[in-house]
């Protein structure tokens, strides 16, 4: 399967479709058993290759978009097991798709860990906006 997080559906606004087959999923999130019943149409692009695939929609905070069996097959992909590349042919060019470091992926999960921080503390609300006035004293 292809998958988008409920996130980057979010932040980008993109409309969602129903799923023609609704399924219960459990592994990509803390939250438990979910029910997969929403799909989105994203467009992604990495580097020169630009690419638009159906993705079933569910929270999970490891990545934005896992390209799964449906587009490996779709685009024919060749995987090399040695140096962990991806290729294809693409609107007849040849794509290599190359894995992130394991420091590469830690790095890129800290800057989502910040970002999503980031996010709830602007959500937070001051403390201030809940205090009441008090009387004051005569003097």
């Amino acid at each position: 399967m292809n998958v988008a997080s409920t996130r980057v559906v979010d932040k980008l606004g993109l409309s969602t479709i129903s799923h023609a087959k609704p399924y219960k999923l459990q592994w990509l999130s803390a939250e438990g058993e979910i029910i997969v019943n929403k799909q989105v149409l994203i467009g992604f692009s990495i580097g020169k290759y630009k690419d638009e695939i159906l993705c079933d929609v569910v929270p999970m905070e490891a990545t934005h978009i896992l390209l799964g069996r449906p587009w490996k097959y779709d685009r024919k992909t060749l995987h090399d097991g040695l140096t962990n590349k991806i290729s294809f042919n693409f609107h007849g060019h040849k794509v290599t798709l190359k894995s992130l470091s394991a420091k590469e992926v830690h790095e890129e999960q800290l800057k989502m860990k910040e970002k999503r921080e980031q996010e709830k503390e602007k959500k937070r609300i001051p403390r201030e906006a809940f205090s009441f006035p008090t009387k004051r004293s005569k003097r």
